[in-house]
């Protein structure tokens, strides 16, 4: 019997009896009647692709059919894209269909089931392993003669599943190619010393090598793919968390993080320090942290920008690399979820020569993105943008920008002296965290200069509240105050499988509250797909609680001045609140009441507010 990994001989057992007919490569010609009987293409359309095809194009039916863009002839009409043709096909021949999802599939445990030479021969690829099964994807309805010879391997119960075959072409080659880099990397001989932990929690493993080589070409192979495989799953950030035995890879995708895959400790320890190499950080000190940045190109040739951070954790160094993309800059308003009211109140903000402009929100909400997209369009010949901020989050060539510097006393407060030496017009100030930062910035905009800068308050009337807090005098505050925009991030709902339904109008009401807007007659729900990874999201938007700064509030914003007050004004002069832009995007369809309760805050400042004097 073959042992598990080997290449089973071809004809041997019962696969040499199988009769050829039952083991034969699906034809293009069978493809095309599948898909008459599925009813998707028409007597003209079929005589058509007879007529065109050539007995010599080798590739796969399906890819064939793909490359030629066509439309279904049914009412309406859908494109027949190479996940659509795969799906019809599976439903034809009564095989299940499968997605394969890179994010889901136990790479280590896929690939120990049968050797690389094996599965490439019958272009095969186990996508899921328990137990008492095993799924093996194959994008060949009629070829089973392989499922005899390895089931006695196994030891356990076959389901095949039909899956597009560049899919199965192309994660063959990486599944085993990755898998191949982990092992010889585990058992590459860096250092012959005994391998010591180093950690708050020492454990000692007498016998064993130690960390493999940052530079041995099985960690470079790793660290590119681990880089690609995050670019095209559209993450935004990487977690690499070492543990006592294997450690954690993790991807944030659309907010919600995903494991990805799990490796030896002292492999893992290799692919940090070959990353901390390239951000040009001190590969030889773990025991403080680090920040750095990397700069790289996706396979499609567009340039991306990591920011990289560690961290000495218990098992070793945790990094972290968040991504930025700079298409995103390019990105317009409209994209990131402004509706035409934001839109208009934000340029009549950035359109003012001198002021501050503050934009609010925890981490991760997005105001980077706003900040660096405000920039790019203020950003001319004429003009000189100055940024100052810790760290430079995404490099770009219109601004000149500046990077926070402790260890030579180089904070915000000294940086925006030094960008107001420099002939600026506007400047870009990455957060303001103290009263020095505060009235550096307020007085830059004093002398004529346009700041734009970033607080930490729950909604945009606070921000004025949290400048009072941090020592600026409530007269400067209301003489070059222009706006805060407080922001969150919502998930979008998937648009392949999004659903409509009927909002129920307790629920609605509970969550708008004293605010005039009737709940819509039909709203959309989640449902789950493989586009989405069956979350039922796919892809993010900002809700924007824009407050401008009217002449009535600077008379307003006097010393103990209160945030209700502030508020309450604000809302009553055209102030859309979170709340209510989340409102709207459920109302349009675009997300779910529960995804934006998640992100909205609490506060009570919502509720109907008494009658206060000013």
């Amino acid at each position: 019997m073959t042992a598990p990994g080997e290449v089973p001989q071809q004809g041997r057992g019962a696969a040499a009896k199988q009769p050829p007919s039952s083991n034969r490569k699906l034809s293009f010609l069978e493809t095309l009647t599948l898909l008459q009987q599925k009813g998707v293409l028409g007597v003209r359309t079929l005589q058509r692709l007879k007529a065109a095809h050539s007995p010599k194009d080798e590739r796969h039916p399906f890819v064939q059919l793909a490359t030629q863009t066509l439309q279904t002839d049914t009412t309406p009409s859908y494109p027949l894209t190479l996940e659509v043709i795969t799906r019809l096909v599976a439903e034809a021949c009564n095989v299940p269909y499968y997605r394969i999802d890179p994010l889901k599939i136990d790479v280590e445990a896929v690939t120990g089931l049968v050797s690389q030479a094996y599965a490439t021969r019958f272009q095969f690829l186990p996508v899921e392993v328990s137990d008492a099964q095993v799924v093996i994807a194959s994008a060949e309805p009629y070829i089973s003669e392989w499922e005899p010879e390895i089931a006695p391997i196994l030891k356990r119960r076959i389901k095949r599943v039909l899956a597009n075959p560049v899919d199965i072409e192309r994660y063959l080659k990486e599944f085993y190619g990755v898998s191949r880099s982990i092992v010889r990397a585990a058992s590459s001989k860096a250092s012959e010393r005994t391998s010591i932990v180093d950690n708050f929690e020492q454990l000692t493993q007498l016998g064993q090598v130690g960390e493999p080589d940052a530079n041995d070409q099985h960690i470079v192979h790793l660290v590119d793919w681990l880089l690609q495989f995050a670019f095209e799953q559209r993450a935004s950030d990487i977690h690499i968390e070492p543990r006592r035995d294997e450690s954690n890879i993790r991807f944030r995708i659309d907010g919600v993080l995903h494991l990805v895959n799990q490796i030896a400790t002292p492999v893992v320890g290799a692919i940090i320090s070959r990353i901390k190499s390239l951000g040009r950080m001190d590969v030889a000190d773990k025991r403080r942290p680090q920040d750095g940045r990397l700069k790289t190109k996706t396979p499609h040739g567009r340039e991306i920008e990591l920011r990289l951070s560690t961290m000495p954790t218990t098992f070793g160094e945790k990094l972290v690399m968040r991504i930025f993309d700079p298409d995103k800059l390019e990105q317009p308003f409209e994209t990131l979820g402004f509706s035409p009211h934001d839109l208009e109140n934000w340029h009549g903000m950035t359109s003012h020569s001198h002021g501050v402009i503050l934009v609010t929100g925890p981490t991760g909400s997005g105001k980077t993105t706003t900040l660096y997209s405000a920039l790019r369009q203020i950003a001319r010949p004429e003009i000189n943008v100055c940024t100052i901020e810790d760290p430079i989050e995404m490099v770009e060539p219109a601004f000149n920008q500046m990077q926070v510097q402790p260890a030579i006393d180089l904070d915000f407060a000294g940086g925006v002296r030094t960008l107001l030496r420099q002939d600026p017009d506007v400047i870009m100030v990455g957060e303001i965290r103290d009263r020095e930062t505060a009235n550096v910035a307020i007085q830059a905009a004093l002398t004529g200069h346009l700041v734009l800068s970033t607080l930490h308050t729950n909604d945009a009337p606070s921000a004025i509240t949290r400048l009072m807090d941090l020592g600026v005098e409530p007269y400067l505050i209301g003489a070059t105050l222009l706006g805060a925009v407080a922001q969150r991030l919502v998930r979008t709902l998937c648009p392949h499988c999004r659903k409509p339904t009927r909002m129920d109008p307790k629920a609605w009401r509970e969550f708008v509250l004293a605010y005039p807007l009737d709940p819509p007659k039909s709203v959309n729900e989640a449902v789950g797909c493989d586009e989405c990874r069956h979350t039922g999201f796919r892809g993010r938007e900002g809700l924007y609680e824009m407050l401008t700064v009217d002449d009535e509030m600077r008379e307003m914003i006097r010393p103990h001045a209160q945030a209700l007050i502030l508020r309450r004004h604000a809302l009553e002069h055209g102030m859309v609140p979170l709340r209510m832009a989340g409102a709207l995007k459920v109302a349009t369809g675009k997300t779910t009441l529960g995804e934006v309760i998640s992100v909205v805050p609490p506060s009570d400042v919502d509720h109907p507010l008494p009658h206060v004097e000013r």
